[in-house]
């Protein structure tokens, strides 16, 4: 018998190994519990009890066992650009911000908009691989698909845990996701599914540093100008936003995130082999604004802020190739596009915008694009 951290031990079963996940059945005892006081405590309470259960076990069980190499796998690290569209408004050949990355055939995602699990299918990886979250911030375009593989994995039987990671506001985040999926979790357990659906997922809330290690990565996070709240509004002091650095046995990839000017983005992707960026370009987003109706719709106040938003809170295509050349990376991979009114655009300004700055090479990220 072998003990894992990563949630379970290993037994010899008629002369085969066989996984045994003692975190999912410590949570179906749990749940079986709750059920049985179901009727003197109420549905509610039940549910609060699974969830806080889910918590209790997680905090007892800390970091996971350092991954192994997948058997048969393709070495080395691939980067997949799942999402490469910024910004809530749909867009019908980009999905929302995801990115993918390969070591040595182990998954790790890196943020989770909306498509995200349609398009890991799509890049040929199977979304149950997927063991390792990272999220940059709490955005909806960076978050909205991620309640759809929470519930894809636990309904096509992925047993090992899934480790969540991202700033403060990603376990309300997936308790809420938890939350909303109770209707249909309810029905599935009538239908024969036994495991609870929050003993499969673990959240880590992270600061600032290494935040996440094993065989094939390392992983470091900065704190970046994404966020500039008034103060004494509710989200003062409460969320953050981060940009990470992996570091691979072969390559360093960094993810930007969104994120104004930042000399610790700057730092944190010194001499990376890839550097994923996003760039905006403040009169393209306006005038698509305008076109679809949503700009006129603001109050003077909000067109205001919303400005201040942009240009602020993110960076044009030349503040990515100021970056990247101080940065000394090798590539700089512009991704996150917002909406403009051209319904083919192939962003080639971005590229050019950069290149008085960037002397390196420069992608404006697709979908499914391999790096």
């Amino acid at each position: 018998m072998r003990w894992l951290l990563s949630g379970g031990f290993k037994i010899l079963v008629a002369g085969k190994q066989r996984y045994v996940d003692w975190h999912a059945a410590v949570m179906a005892k749990a749940y079986n519990a709750a059920m049985r006081s179901e009727a003197a405590f109420g549905v509610l309470a039940v549910h609060g009890f699974l969830i806080g259960a889910a918590l209790v076990v997680t905090a007892c069980i800390g970091q996971v066992a350092p991954s192994l190499k997948i058997p048969g796998a393709t070495p080395g690290t691939r980067l997949i650009t799942l999402g490469t569209g910024g910004g809530p408004l749909p867009t019908k050949d980009r999905a929302q911000s995801s990115n993918l990355l390969i070591v040595n055939g182990a998954r790790y995602l890196i943020d989770a908009g909306d498509n995200v699990t349609r398009r890991i299918v799509q890049s040929g990886s199977d979304f149950r691989q997927v063991g390792k979250v990272f999220i940059t911030h709490p955005h909806s375009d960076h978050t909205m698909g991620l309640a759809t593989l929470m519930v894809s994995a636990w309904e096509f039987q992925r047993l090992e845990p899934i480790d969540i990671y991202g700033p403060p506001g990603i376990e309300a985040l997936v308790n809420g996701a938890l939350q909303y999926l109770t209707v249909n979790a309810e029905i599935r357990w009538a239908e024969g599914k036994i495991s609870p659906m929050a003993g499969l997922f673990r959240v880590h809330e992270v600061r600032p540093g290494l935040v996440f290690h094993d065989n094939n990565v390392s992983v470091t996070a900065v704190e970046n100008t994404h966020f500039h709240f008034p103060v004494g509004s509710p989200p003062y002091g409460k969320y953050k936003s981060y940009s990470y650095r992996f570091e691979t046995p072969d390559r360093v990839v960094v993810f930007m995130g969104d994120s104004g000017p930042s000399e610790a983005v700057i730092e944190l992707a010194r001499g990376a082999d890839l550097l994923v960026t996003e760039g905006v370009l403040v009169d393209d987003v306006v005038e698509a604004l305008k076109r679809n109706g949503s700009w006129q719709a603001k109050t003077p106040g909000a067109q205001k802020s919303w400005m201040v938003h942009l240009t602020e809170e993110h960076i044009t295509p030349e503040e990515s190739g100021k970056i990247a050349e101080k940065a000394r990376v090798k590539t700089l991979v512009m991704s996150h596009l917002p909406p403009t009114v051209h319904p083919d655009d192939d962003f080639q300004r971005y590229i050019d915008a950069a290149k008085r700055y960037f002397s390196g090479r420069i992608v404006v990220a697709k979908d499914l694009m391999e790096f």
